[in-house]
């Protein structure tokens, strides 16, 4: 074994960002929806509504993402208790990502500089992402009475990133995968406002109501102290009769180091391996190894400077090493 210590060129950080598929089993579109009755007639039941790639009892089912409704008034369910006016699941959802992604129980949502009571969520499982979700990547078609609408993020034509408690946020408009649709308006929405927002960092997706109604007549049903089963319309919209598509992918970013591992000419041509030296008299066993060794190195360990291994490289295969020869191994290290 032998010592080298690197130097500060030897280093080098790299960051590259991997996007990969959202869904489960790898894939790419989801078109099929399933709900869970034992999950909607449970407790959570009252506050959203989880959707699955496939029949909820069926042993691949997993939850690919939920469906809730935040009601600044608490409007669109019943009142945890009639004493109470206006507090409910509905008004605790609002309250939630009031503080989530405003971080202010008294700021309001605004869409596409349209102030709004009420809000769709849908929030991608987690398990679903390593990272977050992939601006330019949503192709979402929803239902309405009047018609379709396939909804995207604006990332790849806002002028800067806006940020807020959540992280990035990007105005939701009509388009198809980062393309915006400015046929009716620049800015790909109407004077109702943006369909909402993509907050990629939370895995959410915050639906306007107002915008929604005015284009497709996709309303939700804000009744006071009654369940309006706001969850299911929205449900019904993106499990619409005609075209039924979600596309929508996860991004991540890899820190690596790269360490490059220089073996000089005259550098590690000794072993002290069994086969190298006499493990009694140590001395070389083959009088032709003390003037033109020949070692194969096949393991690199990174140690700190107490002496403690710290990581190990296998090397694809054994490398000659002489006098008349010099190494130079990358090590890549990824985080």
């Amino acid at each position: 074994m032998a010592f080298n210590r690197l130097a500060p060129e030897d280093f080098v950080v790299s960051s590259d960002s991997i996007t990969a598929t959202l869904w489960s089993a790898g894939t790419i579109l989801l078109n099929n929806f399933y709900t869970s009755s034992t999950q909607e007639a449970g407790s959570s039941g009252n506050f959203y509504l989880n959707i699955y790639q496939t029949a909820s009892n069926n042993i691949a089912a997993e939850v690919q993402f939920a469906i809730a409704y935040g009601n600044q008034y608490g409007s669109g369910s019943s009142f945890y208790n009639s004493a109470v006016v206006g507090v409910s699941p509905t008004l605790t959802t609002y309250g939630q990502y009031q503080v989530l992604v405003l971080g202010d129980e008294n700021a309001n949502f605004i869409f596409g500089g349209v102030t709004s009571s009420d809000f769709w969520v849908l929030s991608i499982d987690r398990t679903r992402y390593k990272e977050s979700l992939f601006p330019g990547s949503l192709a979402l078609i929803l239902s309405g009475s009047t018609g379709n609408i396939t909804i995207t993020d604006n990332s790849q034509v806002a002028p800067s990133i806006v940020f807020n408690e959540a992280g990035r946020v990007y105005q939701l408009v009509s388009g198809s995968q980062g393309t915006v649709n400015t046929s009716t308006d620049p800015n790909g929405y109407s004077v109702s406002g943006s369909y909402g927002w993509l907050l990629p960092d939370i895995g959410t997706i915050i639906l306007n109501p107002t915008a929604l109604s005015a284009s497709i007549g996709l309303t939700s049903n804000p009744t006071y102290n009654s369940d309006g089963l706001n969850y299911r319309r929205m449900f019904n919209a993106i499990n619409g009769t005609g075209a039924k598509s979600f596309f929508l992918n996860s991004q991540e970013t890899i820190s690596s180091d790269y360490i490059f591992v220089r073996a000089r000419n005259a550098e590690f041509n000794y072993s002290e391996n069994p086969s190298f030296i006499s493990g009694s008299t140590g001395e070389v066993i083959f009088d032709s190894f003390i003037n033109n060794p020949q070692t194969y190195p096949t393991t690199i360990g990174l140690y700190n400077d107490t002496n403690e291994l710290l990581a190990v490289a296998k090397l694809s295969r054994p490398l000659l090493k002489d006098f008349t020869k010099e190494a130079l191994v990358r090590v890549k290290l990824d985080f």
